[in-house]
């Protein structure tokens, strides 16, 4: 498909914080194909911002949660071996709280599982781009202090 037919898709992740740790999922499906990021998907027509997010979160996992806020948005640019744009996915990372329910993987993931983000960095899992970003942004309005990542924003280079 030509690059320039591609749209961008709007798509919701939940950022599920508890008790110091966030859940995240290993996607079996491009793009990220076994990596380890926020559960999430494409928003369906008609349906709400957090509605999108609280379902994708029980479709992949289980859980039940109360999405909240919108803590920022992410381009996902998916390329082929020749450069030529396969996807454009505009994901809308939603904080979420846990509500009930034991992560299970299910839908299109192939693991679940609630990772510490004090330890995000050195966890060993092969993490999406900006998971530790996002969860330390996650970390820091939920619990209303510092993350402990340090600042979620990287410094800028000089």
């Amino acid at each position: 498909m030509e690059s320039s037919l591609i749209r961008p898709t709007p798509a919701a992740i939940g950022v599920v914080v508890r008790e110091g740790s966030v859940l995240l999922v290993r996607r079996n499906n491009p793009p990220d194909a076994g990596k380890w990021g926020f559960p999430g998907g494409k928003i369906e027509p008609g349906e709400i911002l957090r509605a999108a997010a609280a379902r994708e979160v029980k479709e992949e996992t289980g859980v039940l949660v109360n999405p909240n806020q919108v803590l920022t948005a992410l381009d996902v640019l998916d390329r082929d071996a020749h450069g030529s744009l396969r996807f454009h996915y505009v994901l809308i990372a939603v904080l979420c709280d846990w509500i009930s329910g034991v992560a299970q993987p299910a839908d299109d993931v192939s693991d679940a599982a609630w990772v510490e983000i004090a330890n995000i960095g050195s966890c060993g899992l092969l993490l999406s781009a900006s998971v530790p970003t996002v969860a330390a942004m996650a970390w820091a309005l939920r619990d209303g202090q510092s993350s402990p990542l340090g600042s979620a924003a990287p410094a800028p280079s000089r």
